[in-house]
């Protein structure tokens, strides 16, 4: 069990930064999402691919190369530019609280594709999760923007097939013996992959790249080294030791992230109701954690997306 923990604290920076992003995005970058998407994805790519810890070299073999086109696609390209749109469109508490539905995305999805059949701890923390952020955000659900609400929510949706598309292949792969990647490893394709697929598409699309002043240079700095490098190696070497409902669970940190900043550095005032709600974020994170059955599971014996 402590041992689970350590990998659940280590998941958890992933969510936490996340939270930071939203925050950052919405007060410090230009309103371009599908550059920013490229901006946030490729320099952090690049950089995981010349870190010298690589457990099996810097390139990926046979079927991992498009997996990991795939998985960039809908986990960092999709994601990033709707992410930041969203964090464009709403305020930065509510962005983030949106994705308080994964869990309950990823529950339904784990089923089918993973042939996880949901815990009873897993739904009660997913439960219990979402209504603190229907608490957190009931406050500011009048007058938000369509599109960003739209934007939130597909985001989430694109997210939570990534993640359990991203386990699926790693069991399957184990399972007949095949070597699997290292989480940085893959991390870091993804991430360039993504960049450079996106890349064409938002200059088609919004033209050249948006300039960016001092403030934006070291805010996107942020999104893509610690929000994104950091926090993605983080996210998958725990999916790789971790269910993909437990890890769910740990990514409602992401709201409770995005609230605290709000209060700390934007002024925003959280109510008694949205202080109740964060406390639930918080005990379902706790609550999908706690101590459960032992399921049948195929066990990744080395770090994988």
């Amino acid at each position: 069990m402590e041992g689970n923990w350590r990998w659940v604290a280590l998941t958890a920076v992933a969510p936490l930064s996340w939270g930071a992003t939203y925050w950052v995005t919405g007060q410090a970058l230009p309103p371009d999402p599908l550059w920013g998407g490229v901006l946030r994805a490729l320099p952090a790519g690049l950089v995981l691919l010349v870190l010298p810890l690589h457990q099996r070299g810097r390139f990926l073999r046979g079927p991992w190369w498009w997996r990991a086109a795939v998985l960039g696609t809908l986990v960092n390209g999709a994601f990033f530019s709707l992410v930041y749109a969203s964090a464009q469109l709403l305020p930065s508490s509510v962005a983030a609280t949106a994705t308080g539905l994964s869990p309950l995305v990823v529950l339904a999805l784990s089923w089918p594709l993973l042939a996880q059949r949901p815990r009873l701890a897993s739904v009660a923390a997913a439960l219990v999760g979402l209504l603190g952020v229907v608490l957190l955000v009931g406050a500011a659900t009048s007058g938000l923007d369509p599109l960003g609400v739209g934007a939130a929510a597909a985001g989430v949706v694109v997210f939570a097939v990534g993640t359990v598309l991203s386990q699926r292949w790693a069991r399957r792969a184990t399972a007949a013996g095949e070597p699997v990647p290292s989480a940085l490893t893959m991390t870091a394709w993804q991430l360039t992959l993504s960049g450079l697929l996106l890349a064409p598409v938002a200059a088609a699309v919004a033209g050249p790249p948006p300039t960016l002043d001092g403030a934006a240079v070291l805010a996107l700095a942020f999104v893509s080294l610690v929000a994104t490098a950091l926090a993605f190696t983080a996210w998958f070497a725990g999916l790789a030791r971790l269910d993909a409902s437990a890890v769910a669970v740990v990514g409602l940190l992401n709201p409770v992230a995005g609230v605290a900043l709000g209060t700390a550095l934007a002024g925003e005032h959280l109510s008694t109701w949205q202080w109740t709600g964060l406390l639930l974020v918080v005990a379902g994170v706790v609550l999908g954690q706690a101590r459960r059955r032992a399921v049948r599971r195929v066990v990744v014996r080395e770090p994988a997306t």
